[in-house]
């Protein structure tokens, strides 16, 4: 009996490393294969020097309207547009330019087939402040555009500047050198991404709408080049963004009778409140490996080594496995499910009065599959407190449209990077924070999300931190890639 026993388990296991194998070695490479680009001749000083100049301008984009349309934020938006027409006078000879809510760019590049689907690219002037008491932290100033170290440094050199100017040093070029677009090319700058985008890329958006503009595709800033960050891949891994989370802020609100401290009774509205925030923070929305994730992984499994090749493209065994490890990092978890982050907590203002009220603004980025209805019933659910009121603070945002892989533009994007980046991977993923291109659905076939920047895990902490900075030759980069996409895109036939 025992050796039937063993044998069956012998037979089965065979089978199954069988399968294994099989599956292993017949996941085959996605990447496309394409000669390395012939590059074209950039200034690289004179470029920098031309980003250096945007990143001098204090763009910075406020908390609210108000504080947006101040005089000193009003001053630098108007210089750095008069810099812009200064540095590329190519583009704005060529182009039309139009301001749209107060301080917005819109550029239209009229192509010779009106009848072709327009294009979209996107950046945006503003940018967030620095955080207050961290100004010495930095290794250069802020503000200063300082070229150092092979680096331009500064607030917006990455975030977004860098993209804003490496479009605009394209177009120039391209303007100069009598080159004419098949089809409509549109640049939309928006001044206030960082405060959601409502009086730049929305009034841009329905303006396109109102013209009844459709473009074939929208590319705006997400997801880069990254260098040592995933596991078991020894290449770099361009993700191009191709959805975005929606997001939706709730209210958390707690009520009791007010009264002194020395009479408390057995629960309080702060505690009340404590509890029901502890059990959304131990019960989050359920992690699955599916939707982009799920593709990301089927392009990266052909490219790992080892073990997580095996695992990675037999996920029908190893699945389990896989997503708890993603589940340990909060970067890799957040692809997986919507997250839950508790931002505010207030309630109190004595240390002897019990106040009648406390309340908590909970943040969730919502993954594609997922709702704001979903993730507010969810909540109800697992607050399960009648004196808990749960109410949306803020409009909220639905998860973005998933662009296809499919298309002609994501596979002019992959050959684009994999011409110009030789040796680098080219794989969809999930843009996890918010940019204006969630704003342009109704105006766009497919929106993708890409900055041709290189970044290793240590220059994650740079993005809205301190000592930000472009790499010059990575800003070269920058350009040579809007300028090849631009021919490709909109070049002759």
């Amino acid at each position: 009996m025992l050796r039937r026993a063993l044998s069956i388990f012998a037979a089965v296991l065979a089978v199954v490393v069988a399968v294994l194998a099989v599956n292993t070695f017949a996941d085959r490479s996605r990447q496309i294969t394409t000669p390395a680009a012939r590059l074209v001749p950039i200034d690289a000083q004179a470029a920098a020097e031309r980003l250096a100049g945007a990143v001098r301008l204090r763009t910075i984009s406020r908390e609210n309207a108000r504080e947006n349309s101040s005089d000193e934020s009003h001053g630098e938006f108007l210089k750095l547009h008069a810099y812009l027409a200064q540095v590329f006078p190519n583009a704005h000879r060529t182009l039309t330019r139009e301001l749209i809510g107060d301080y917005s760019l819109l550029y239209t590049w009229v192509g010779e087939d009106t009848q072709a689907k327009p294009i979209l690219l996107m950046a945006h002037q503003d940018v967030v402040p620095i955080a207050p008491g961290t100004e010495s932290d930095w290794h250069a100033d802020p503000f200063g555009g300082q070229i150092r170290d092979g680096f331009v440094w500064g607030r917006g050199s990455w975030d977004d500047k860098g993209n804003l100017m490496a479009i605009l040093e394209a177009v120039d070029a391209l303007a100069a050198a009598g080159f004419k677009p098949r089809r409509t090319i549109y640049l939309a700058f928006g001044h206030d991404e960082e405060d959601g985008g409502e009086n730049g890329a929305v009034k841009i958006a329905a303006l396109l709408a109102q013209r009844g503009v459709h473009c074939e595709f929208a590319l705006d800033e997400g997801l880069l080049i990254t260098e040592g960050i995933m596991p078991g891949l020894a290449a770099p891994l361009a993700l191009i963004g191709v959805a975005e989370k929606g997001s939706v802020t709730l209210r958390l609100t707690a009520t009791a009778t007010p009264g002194h401290s020395s009479m408390p009774p057995r629960v309080s509205a702060i505690g009340a409140l404590a509890k029901a925030l502890e059990r959304l923070e131990a019960s989050p929305m359920p992690a699955v490996i599916g939707g982009v994730a799920d593709e990301m992984l089927d392009t990266v499994a052909p490219e790992m080594t080892g073990m997580q090749r095996v695992a990675l493209s037999n996920r029908w065994l190893f699945g389990p496995l896989i997503r708890a490890r993603l589940q340990k990092a909060p970067s890799t978890d957040a692809l997986l499910r919507t997250t839950t982050a508790i931002t505010v907590v207030s309630g109190g203002d004595k240390a002897n009065v019990l106040p009648g009220r406390a309340e908590a603004l909970v943040n969730f980025r919502i993954l594609p599959g997922d709702t704001v209805a979903a993730v507010l019933d969810h909540v109800k659910r697992t607050v399960g407190e009648q004196d808990i009121r749960v109410e949306i603070a803020a409009p909220p945002d639905e998860p973005s449209p998933v662009a296809s892989r499919d298309s002609d533009a994501y596979r002019m994007l992959e050959r684009t990077v994999r011409e110009l980046f030789p040796g680098v991977l080219v794989a969809p993923g999930l843009m996890l924070g918010a940019t204006d291109s969630r704003h342009m659905s109704a105006v766009a076939d497919n929106i993708y999300r890409f900055s041709p920047v290189r970044a290793r895990s240590s220059d994650l902490a740079r993005f809205h931190g301190t000592d930000e900075r472009m790499a010059t030759a990575n800003y070269v980069e920058l350009i040579r890639f809007y300028d090849a996409l631009i021919r490709r895109a909109a070049g002759a036939t």
